[in-house]
Formats: C-alpha cells, structure tokens, sequence
C-alpha cells in the first residue's frame, strides 16, 4: 500500500495539499462528461488509476476491454500545458492543456469514437 496518496474527499480546507486527487471541480467537471456520455451510449463504465506521477479517470465501452480513454491529471507535469491530458488506450496523447475544463469541453468526442 502506498501511504504518500491520499483520497481527500472534503478538499476545502487550507491545511489540505490538493495533489493527491482529483479535486471536487475537477472530479464534477469530468463526472458532468461522464454521464453526457453514458446517455448517448458512447461510454459504459470507468475507473481511476492512481499514481505518483498522475491520477487517470478511464472510459471503457464494455467493462471487459482495455480503457478506451484516459483522462489524467499529471501531479509533477514537465510543462503547464501537461497538467490535464487525454490520452488512447496506448497512452498516445490525444489532447493536453492547463485546463480542464476547456480542453474537455473543445474536445470532438464523436470524432474520437468514431
């Protein structure tokens, strides 16, 4: 078990480092996609991934495949642009910005899936 992650579930606090996990803007922002998805058919099922290095929400079309997407959170980013990514089921990076929030709202998911 790694004792340096934390799931912080109530993240207003100051005394709380936010690096560990998605935060709750973050976590809403990608759950708002997520059921957008989900109603069209598109997505099926998620999971996270946690690291280190990055927290990952991956998008499945049937639960028994290899995730279809990843959206990642990079905690020690190389680059700004870095912080956010959305990467294929080969890590490829599809797309990658310093917010959230536009790079998934600008992102072609039909185009993506099709």
């Amino acid at each position: 078990m790694n004792r340096n992650l934390k799931l912080v579930i109530n993240n207003s606090s100051k005394n709380v480092e936010r690096k560990y996990f998605f935060e709750r803007d973050e976590l809403k922002i990608i759950l708002n996609l997520y059921a957008q998805m989900v109603s069209k058919g598109s997505w099926k099922d998620y999971g996270l991934t946690i690291s280190s290095r990055q927290i990952g929400f991956d998008v499945f079309k049937n639960s028994t495949e290899n995730a279809m997407y990843k959206i990642c959170k990079n905690l020690k980013p190389s680059n700004k642009n870095l912080k956010y990514t959305v990467t294929d089921s080969r890590g490829k990076i599809l797309k990658n910005s310093n917010n959230l929030d536009s790079m998934l709202r600008n992102t072609n998911w039909k185009k993506l899936t099709g």
